[in-house]
C-alpha cells in the first residue's frame, strides 16, 4: 500500500511501520510507478526476452544486456532467436524504444536492473553459480545511488544474502551499501530483492501477465520498489518477507513438479510390467474434483528448472546436516527414465529379429517438450548417448532445430533429417510429442515405432511399443 504524506511517500507493509523514503529513492519510486522508469535485463535468454518484451509494451524504457553479440545484432535488427517470440513482437518493442548492448557501462542509466542468468549445475550435481557472481560482479561498478538490483535467477535460498550482496558493498565504486534489514531508510545505498522467473515455455494458455509475480526485498523499500515495477506488467505481485523466503518458493514449485513426475513415471515402469495403460489411469483419475491434479510420464526431465533446482535445495541442505531423502530418491527415478527408453527400444529391435548394435534408429524431436525450440537438459541428448553406446546409428529429425551442435554437456554436431522414407529405419522413436507430426503416416511407413510420450494415442498398430 502506498500513502502519499507532503513530499514524501509513505510505504506500508503488513509486517512492518511505515518508512519514508530519501529523496532520490522517492523519485525511482514514483518513476516506477508511473512506468517512466529505465529499466536494464541483463541476460537476453528464455527469461530475459520475454521479460524485456513485457516491459516494453507496458511504457517502460528498457535496455537488454548480454555478453552475446549476436543476440545483441539480432534484437537491434528487429530479429527473433526464440521461435516462440516472433520477430513482429521485437520489432514493435524497438519502435517502443527496447535497445540491447553489450556495453554494461550503460547500467548507470537505469533505475533498476533485474539479472536473468542461467544458474546451471556442475559435473558434479553441485550448483554453479559463476553466472550470478561474474554478471554481479560485471554490473556493480556502475550501480548508482538508488538503483533496485533485482535477481530472477531461480537458486537456493541464501544466494542474494549471501553472494550477491557482499560483492555489491565490497566491488561498487562509490562506497554504496545495500539498504539494510530493519534499518531506518539511509541515504548512499542501493536496494536489493529476489523475485524467481516462472516462465513456461510452450504454454499457451495463461498469458504471460496473468502469471503473479512473487517479490521479496532484503528490507522492506526493496519489496516494495521491486514489487511497484513488476506490478507495472503483471496482474499480480505477491509479496513475501524476505529473499529466503522468494528463492525458497521457486524451489518449491519446481520440486513439487520433479516429485510428481517421478512418482508418475515410477507408476509407468510398474504398469508396463503390469499390462495396465498408466494413461488410460491419468485420465481416470483427473476426473475427480478435488485431491488430484495429473502429472505425465516421459523420457526424462528436461528444460532448466526442474531437473536442477532439486539439486540446488539438496546442496544447500548438507550445509544444515539434513539429508533430503525424498527429493533425492526422485531426482533418481527421473534420470533413470532415458535408459528405460533405451530399454525399450532395444526390447522392440528384439521383436523383430535385431540387435541394437548396428540398427539405424530415426529419433523424432530433440527439445525437452512439445513446440519449442529450448534444448537445455533435454533427456533427448542423453538418449542419443546411450544409443550410441550400444552401437546404434542414430539420426535426428526436429522441425525446431535444423542443427544440434555443440551445448554444455553435449557435442553432436548433427543436421535434422528429412522424413522421408521412414522404411529405411530400424525404429522411429518418438522423443518430443510436436504438434507437426503426422503420427498416424508416421506409423505406417514405418517398420517399428517406440513411443515414449503417448503421441500415438488412440493408433492401434503392432508396430507401435509405448514405453
Amino acid at each position: 500500500m502506498h500513502l502519499q504524506e507532503g513530499n514524501a511517500i509513505i510505504v506500508a507493509m503488513p509486517t512492518t511501520s511505515e518508512v519514508s523514503l530519501p529523496q532520490i529513492a522517492q523519485e525511482r519510486f514514483e518513476r516506477l510507478k508511473a512506468r517512466t522508469a529505465r529499466i536494464g535485463v541483463i541476460g537476453l535468454g528464455y527469461v530475459g526476452l520475454p521479460l524485456s518484451l513485457l516491459l516494453s509494451d507496458a511504457g517502460f524504457k528498457v535496455t537488454g544486456f548480454d555478453i552475446d553479440e549476436r543476440k545483441v545484432t539480432d534484437l537491434e535488427a528487429g530479429r527473433s532467436y526464440i521461435f516462440r517470440i516472433p520477430a513482429e513482437e521485437i520489432q514493435t518493442a524497438r519502435t517502443q524504444g527496447l535497445t540491447a548492448t553489450t556495453d554494461f557501462s550503460k547500467l548507470t542509466e537505469m533505475d533498476a536492473i533485474i539479472l536473468c542468468v542461467p544458474t546451471p549445475l556442475t559435473e558434479h550435481r553441485e550448483p554453479d553459480l559463476s553466472f550470478v557472481e561474474n554478471t554481479t560482479k560485471a554490473v556493480t561498478p556502475w550501480l548508482r545511488e538508488g538503483q533496485l538490483v533485482v535477481l530472477e535467477s531461480t537458486t537456493y535460498p541464501g544466494t542474494t544474502e549471501d553472494l550477491m550482496i557482499p560483492i555489491i558493498e565490497a566491488e561498487n565504486k562509490l562506497g554504496l551499501k545495500v539498504q539494510g534489514k530493519g534499518s531506518a531508510a539511509e541515504s548512499g545505498v542501493v536496494y536489493v530483492a529476489f523475485s524467481p522467473e516462472r516462465e513456461d515455455p510452450g504454454n499457451t494458455t495463461v498469458a504471460r501477465h496473468n502469471i503473479p509475480k512473487v517479490v521479496g526485498g532484503n528490507e522492506v523499500i526493496a519489496t516494495e520498489l521491486a514489487a511497484t515495477l513488476y506490478e507495472g506488467i503483471f496482474t499480480r505481485a505477491v509479496r513475501v518477507s524476505s529473499t529466503r523466503v522468494a528463492e525458497m518458493t521457486k524451489l518449491l514449485e519446481n520440486i513439487y513438479r520433479c516429485v510428481n513426475i517421478a512418482l508418475v513415471n515410477e507408476l509407468k515402469v510398474l504398469s508396463l510390467r503390469m499390462g495396465v495403460d498408466i494413461w488410460e489411469v491419468i485420465d481416470a483419475a483427473s476426473t475427480k474434483p478435488f485431491g488430484f491434479h495429473p502429472f505425465y510420464p516421459g523420457p526424462g526431465l528436461g528444460g532448466h528448472c526442474i531437473p536442477i533446482d532439486p539439486f540446488y535445495l539438496s546442496w544447500k541442505a548438507k550445509e544444515y546436516d539434513f539429508n533430503t531423502r525424498f527429493i533425492e530418491l526422485a531426482g533418481e527415478v527421473n534420470e533413470a527414465m532415458p535408459a528405460h527408453v533405451v530399454q525399450y527400444v532395444s526390447k522392440g529391435l528384439n521383436q523383430h529379429k535385431k540387435a541394437m548394435n548396428g540398427s539405424k534408429i530415426l529419433m523424432l524431436g530433440m527439445a525437452y517438450k512439445k513446440d519449442i525450440d529450448d534444448l537445455r537438459e533435454s533427456p533427448s541428448l542423453t538418449v542419443i548417448e546411450l544409443l550410441r553406446a550400444e552401437g546404434a546409428e542414430v539420426v535426428y529429425n526436429d522441425p525446431y532445430f535444423p542443427t544440434v551442435g555443440r551445448g554444455r554437456h553435449y557435442n553432436l554436431n548433427m543436421t535434422s533429417t528429412p522424413l522421408e522414407n521412414l522404411g529405411q529405419y530400424d525404429c522411429v522413436l518418438i522423443m518430443t510429442d510436436h504438434s507437426d507430426y503426422d503420427y498416424q503416416a508416421i506409423v505406417n511407413e514405418s517398420k517399428l515405432v517406440v513411443d515414449s510420450r503417448n503421441a500415438t494415442k488412440g493408433i492401434v498398430s503392432e508396430k507401435i511399443v509405448r514405453c
